[in-house]
């Protein structure tokens, strides 16, 4: 994928390899950077399904199939809308694709509004799921953490955390490796008795509910801002408005540190003899922190796993998402979390009912 050390995630062991249906349109390369990325997947052995315009997605190796799907409705300014009244769009299509067998689990390179919409419409949430949640790995260096939600619903409730917690902790041990996970609450304060009434209630259910999901997860209260680059917790838990603000914020501190090295190492002879003699750990350690790696956020909570890169990836991104994307359906992701919410008494108990689309932040 890339010269140097592979990031790229454990592939699923012989047999059926799943199916990953991917939406071509709103990247800002356009289309044919995202078939790049599918075609790499390809060369690795990943069945990949492309909505997208066919003229522009290049010459695509053996395990890649197209869908002819020119339409895109990345950019609408009424998502909701927009994928009720244009089932011919690509997203509307690849998401179809899940929901009916087709593929396995659905990646989406366009907007993230359009993709929550046309997940929840038609690959549906999952029995006893309040709210879908966007999972987010951080690349945070030697100490990667997921924090969700980061954008899929602006205000939540106590048991919506709660369900985020034990997704959070399913998706890191299913598709990051992590053992028993360690889960935090973010909050302005360590202490138990600090926060909102929403993180006093979500902290007390979480410690309750724990005790009962022996294995699932190890709750370790409260977290602040700093905890998260701190190695604290594997998981932290927000609401959908405070993981936005707060992943903008890592993003923006993280981007405008590396300007300024890059700046530092170009501002005199002293200290590009510096940036040469630097240039092998600071590569390695960009590699770190790059935001492709992890391959985007994942939608959790659905039938099937979705996965939403950032429209600003370049081809080893979106490889990288639907290498991620087949490993948590291969794994199961979906049916881990339900176990795990069961055992917690977690799920909902009321039929599932149609509620209105809570638009990402992101």
């Amino acid at each position: 994928m890339t010269d140097g050390e592979d990031s790229s995630p454990a592939l699923p062991a012989a047999g059926r390899r799943p199916v990953v249906a991917v939406d071509c349109n709103g990247a800002d390369l356009g289309p044919g950077e995202v078939a790049a990325g599918a075609a790499l997947a390809a060369r690795r052995g990943t069945r990949v399904l492309l909505f997208g315009p066919a003229g522009e997605l290049g010459e695509l190796p053996d395990g890649v199939e197209v869908d002819d799907s020119p339409v895109s409705i990345a950019k609408a300014p009424d998502p909701v809308r927009a994928v009720r009244t244009t089932p011919q769009a690509s997203i509307v299509k690849a998401a179809r694709a899940v929901a009916d067998g087709r593929a396995d689990a659905l990646v989406c390179a366009g907007g993230t509004g359009a993709a929550l919409a046309a997940c929840t419409f038609n690959i549906k949430r999952a029995p006893g799921i309040y709210r879908p949640a966007l999972a987010l790995p951080l690349p945070i260096p030697n100490s990667p953490v997921t924090l969700l939600d980061v954008g899929a619903n602006a205000e939540a409730r106590r048991e919506h955390l709660v369900q985020f917690a034990f997704m959070g902790a399913a998706f890191a041990s299913s598709v990051l490796g992590v053992e028993r996970p360690r889960v935090g609450l973010l909050s302005n304060g360590q202490e138990s008795g600090r926060g909102n009434a929403l993180v006093l209630d979500t902290h007390a259910v979480l410690s309750e509910r724990t005790g009962s999901a022996a294995g699932a997860f190890e709750f370790v209260g409260n977290v602040e801002g700093d905890d998260i680059v701190a190695n604290r917790a594997d998981v932290v838990v927000t609401d959908g408005f405070t993981g936005n603000i707060a992943l903008k914020l890592i993003e923006g501190v993280s981007q405008t540190m590396m300007r300024a090295i890059r700046d530092v190492a170009s501002s005199s002879p002293r200290g590009k003899l510096g940036g040469l003699l630097l240039r092998g750990a600071l590569g390695g350690f960009r590699a770190q922190i790059d935001p492709e790696t992890p391959g985007g956020a994942y939608l959790l909570g659905l039938r099937r796993l979705g996965v939403v890169p950032h429209g600003r990836f370049t081809r080893r991104g979106f490889a990288q998402a639907i290498l991620r994307a087949e490993v948590g359906a291969d794994e199961d992701v979906v049916a881990v979390t339900q176990r795990a919410l069961a055992a917690a008494d977690a799920l909902k108990r009321s039929p599932v009912s149609a509620q209105a689309v809570s638009l990402p932040q992101r």
